[in-house]
């Protein structure tokens, strides 16, 4: 999903080189939302990794 996000982002910043601003915008929100999504997804899997290390 990282992988993603930097994609998008490299297509904003071209798109923003070459003047196309609602491509830009449109292609930077989507990689801000999968780059959220992604660090969501990141600490959900750290906490449940040290809950289910942790043996009564």
């Amino acid at each position: 999903m990282l992988g993603w996000a930097l994609t998008f982002l490299v297509v904003a910043v071209i798109a923003a080189i070459f003047g196309f601003g609602g491509i830009a915008s449109a292609s930077a929100g989507i990689a801000q939302i999968l780059f959220f999504i992604f660090i969501v997804l990141f600490v959900v899997a750290m906490v449940m990794r040290a809950l289910k290390g942790r043996t009564p």
